[in-house]
């Protein structure tokens, strides 16, 4: 289907023009979303468009907020939270994984599985469950660095530090 443009019929079949009918109440119910509602959308979405990316096998590099998400040719893609090196994988070998959120009013929650970091070139995991470090190559580390900067750059160091809860850790060892 083809976009609707404001001069033409709406699609509802009112007769009238779309400008004249549905498209304030489209406007409307997108602005009755909540800023958290909002920041959800458009996160889920960048993680599906990454997803998409990598099971075609696209290398892409995508910034959304203090979050940077990428995708590699073989099929990999990660959604990494920069002010505290978070990540999560979110797609392995051109297989989608399940990415869950958990939100309330005031925030929107990932259960994090990794930290990361850009050395030598390599892009690099720690789990947190087990600690296992993970050095992986041909990720595309130049764009992602690029793209951590700028975030860094935009916004303060105050309020990528406010961004991040901190949590109790969800196993206690015995």
């Amino acid at each position: 289907m083809g976009k609707i443009g404001r001069n033409d019929a709406c699609p509802c079949g009112s007769g009238r023009k779309f400008k004249r009918c549905c498209l304030g109440k489209q406007r409307e119910e997108r602005s009755n979303l909540t800023e958290v509602q909002k920041a959800q959308l458009s996160l889920q979405n960048a993680i599906n468009t990454i997803q998409k990316a990598a099971s075609q096998g696209l290398q892409k590099v995508q910034e959304l907020g203090v979050f940077v998400l990428f995708s590699t040719t073989n099929g990999d893609a990660w959604l990494l939270e920069v002010s505290e090196s978070d990540a999560l994988q979110v797609a392995a070998g051109k297989e989608v994984l399940t990415v869950d959120f958990e939100e309330n009013p005031e925030t929107i929650e990932i259960l994090w599985t990794h930290t990361f970091e850009i050395k030598d070139r390599q892009f690099v995991t720690t789990a947190y469950k087990d600690k296992k470090i993970e050095i992986i190559e041909n990720y595309p580390t130049h764009p992602i660095s690029a793209a951590i900067k700028r975030i860094k750059k935009k916004y303060s160091s105050d309020l990528l530090e406010s961004v991040h809860i901190d949590q109790e850790p969800l196993e206690k060892d015995a």
